[in-house]
């Protein structure tokens, strides 16, 4: 009998603590779910709206992958991301700091 009641004050001790974890779980995954949702929606928003702007300046360069902007310009970043430290948002035609890009010795061979 004394290891009944043993028991059950263990269990009893251990209720609250397994009902506060059942709850901080619930609202975790609810939480992940929310975040990822939103970070969906804005992804799908921004996405179509770069890929609308970014198909008329975006190239491929061997050995480099996909640059955007004008690559004979001084200041292009020669990234995937920005165009140039200047102007990074672009667009290149018409930019007031376009300077043309100086060809070492070895890049005009």
């Amino acid at each position: 009998m004394l290891n009944i009641k043993t028991l059950l004050v263990i269990i009893v001790g251990f209720l609250p603590s397994l009902f506060s974890l059942w709850l901080i779980r619930k609202t975790h995954l609810r939480t992940r779910a929310q975040l990822r949702q939103a970070a969906m929606n804005f992804a799908g928003t921004r996405g179509r709206h770069n890929i609308q702007r970014m198909d008329g300046d975006r190239y491929y360069l061997e050995g480099v992958g996909y640059l955007i902007g004008d690559i004979s310009c001084k200041f292009n970043a020669r990234s995937g991301y920005i165009r140039c430290a200047v102007n990074p948002c672009g667009p290149c035609q018409g930019c007031r700091y376009y300077e043309q890009k100086e060809l070492t010795s070895s890049e005009s061979t």
